[in-house]
């Protein structure tokens, strides 16, 4: 074999190895490296509270990674929770009961995700202009409705969903993991993720192959919504209140994740354990640098990092 051909085969040998691979060595490699800075890191506790920190987000990564596969984004999530958050707690407040106001607050998620896909859709108005709008709206009338304040008047039941245990493991962490299997199976195991990869690989070839590329595009806002609003109750359940300030800057976090873990902005590539495995990238990069001092500031700027090169190898995988 010629030298050349050898080497080549040899390099696309390495670029599957590291497409399927890639993200979980580099999350292994973040954990040795912190267990060997922090004697903290590595202990049962802490790696608990890893997934009980990260569940909010990644729980509403699992919702975008829907999305980002269609070639949208959704930049409402982290609203989106703080105003389901307070929709849920006022409820409470006025005396309705918490099986009532847990099913109120997924539905606010799925009635704005509903509306976002018509808009995106039926007005085919960008994504982003879209989700940004949404944004801003659902912000907003949280500080409307509660004038800026928090709602505290809430049953002291609630506070189990978001601080409780379960044989020792976080009642969301078991939530988080109970969303991903969910979302794999229905992104690898039926006709809708089939769909979805299809809309987000060709739109318009996956119309003429006869999908209703705007049904789906419309369910799966309506999942991320829903999804943030799963998010934004148990948030509300760990602060035992609802707060309209709660989940600002989240969907950057949670479109880091997404990205992180292979997810192509571009649509039609990536997969819910990568988005998965990226959310826990970033929690464990978090958790690290709080065990070693490292101010907030400083956390944000590697982050950032983070979604760049990302971005970068994402774009190499393509060249």
């Amino acid at each position: 074999m010629p030298e050349g051909q050898h080497t080549s085969n040899a390099l696309e040998r390495f670029k599957r190895l590291f497409d399927k691979f890639g993200i979980g060595i580099a999350l292994l490699i973040e954990l040795i490296l912190f267990s060997q800075l922090s004697e903290f890191f590595f202990t049962a506790d802490n790696i608990l509270n890893v997934t009980l920190q990260t569940s909010i987000t990644a729980i509403i990564a699992a919702g975008m990674t829907f999305v980002i596969l269609t070639g949208g984004i959704d930049l409402s999530v982290g609203a989106l929770v703080a105003l389901t958050g307070i929709v849920t707690t006022s409820a409470m407040s006025s005396a309705m009961p918490m099986s009532l106001a847990l099913p109120l607050g997924l539905l606010v998620g799925g009635v704005l995700g509903f509306i976002t896909g018509i808009f995106v859709t039926k007005l085919n108005i960008t994504p982003f202009i879209v989700t940004l709008a949404m944004m801003t709206i659902c912000r907003g009338l949280a500080f409307i409705y509660t004038d800026g304040r928090p709602i505290w008047e809430v049953p002291p039941e609630f506070s189990i969903l978001g601080n409780g245990r379960l044989l020792a493991i976080p009642i969301p962490t078991i939530i988080m993991l109970g969303v991903y299997v969910v979302a794999f199976t229905m992104l690898h195991r039926t006709r809708f993720g089939r769909y979805v990869y299809a809309v987000g690989g060709n739109k318009e070839a996956a119309r003429l192959a006869g999908i209703s590329t705007n049904k789906v595009l419309i369910q799966v806002y309506i999942l991320s919504g829903a999804l943030a609003s799963l998010s934004g109750i148990l948030l509300a359940s760990r602060m035992n209140s609802g707060q309209p300030n709660s989940g600002l800057m989240y969907e950057l976090d949670v479109i880091a994740a997404v990205v992180v873990g292979g997810t192509s902005l571009t649509g039609g590539r990536g997969t819910i354990v990568g988005t998965f495995i990226g959310a826990m990238l970033i929690g464990v990069l978090r958790n690290g640098l709080n065990l070693l001092n490292v101010s907030s500031y400083v956390q944000m700027v590697m982050v950032g990092v983070v979604i760049l090169l990302a971005v970068l190898l994402d774009q190499l995988r393509k060249k």
